[in-house]
C-alpha cells in the first residue's frame, strides 16, 4: 500500500508521516521524503519541470517498495494531481509557515478520491483520523 501525503510546504506532511510510521508495529514501512529525494537526486530545481522529476522519481520508488511487501508513505508537496497514487491525504493549514518562499502558487488541490486533514488540528487527533481511513482502506485490500 502507498500513502500519500500532500500540501503546501509547512502543512504537516513530514511530521504526520513521521508520527504515522511510529505507530506501526511492521517493520516493513518505508518513508519518502521531498527533501530527503532533493539531497539525494542534488535537485534543487523548484520549477515545475524539477518538481515533477522528484514526483516521478518519487513515484517510481513507491511501486517498487510497494511490490517488494513494503507499506510506503510518501509526504511531499506533489502539486500536481496527475501525479499522486495511493491512498492520498490532502493536509492543510491556516498557520503560518516558514516555508512560504518554497509555496507553489499553482498547487492543484485533488479533487477526488483522497482524505482531508486540517492540520490545525493536533498531531493526535490528525494521525487518528489517518488511521482510521487506512485501517478501512488496507481491511478491504
Amino acid at each position: 500500500m502507498v500513502i500519500w501525503f500532500t500540501g503546501q510546504p509547512g502543512s504537516g506532511k513530514t511530521t504526520l508521516a513521521k508520527e504515522m510510521i511510529r505507530k506501526f508495529s511492521n517493520d516493513k514501512v518505508i518513508h519518502i521524503d521531498g527533501d530527503d529525494l532533493r539531497d539525494v537526486l542534488d535537485n534543487k530545481d523548484y520549477s515545475e519541470r524539477g518538481r515533477r522529476k522528484n514526483i516521478q522519481f518519487a513515484i517510481d520508488m513507491a511501486k517498487v517498495m510497494e511490490s517488494k511487501g513494503y507499506i510506503v508513505v510518501v509526504s511531499l508537496v506533489s502539486p500536481y494531481r496527475d501525479l499522486r497514487i495511493g491512498e492520498v491525504f490532502w493536509l492543510n493549514s491556516t498557520r503560518p509557515t516558514d516555508k512560504e518562499k518554497y509555496w507553489v502558487d499553482n498547487y492543484e488541490p485533488p479533487m477526488k478520491d483522497f482524505t482531508y486533514i486540517n492540520t490545525d488540528n493536533s498531531i493526535e487527533e490528525c494521525i487518528d483520523e489517518i488511521l482510521d481511513v487506512y485501517w478501512q482502506v488496507s481491511t478491504l485490500a
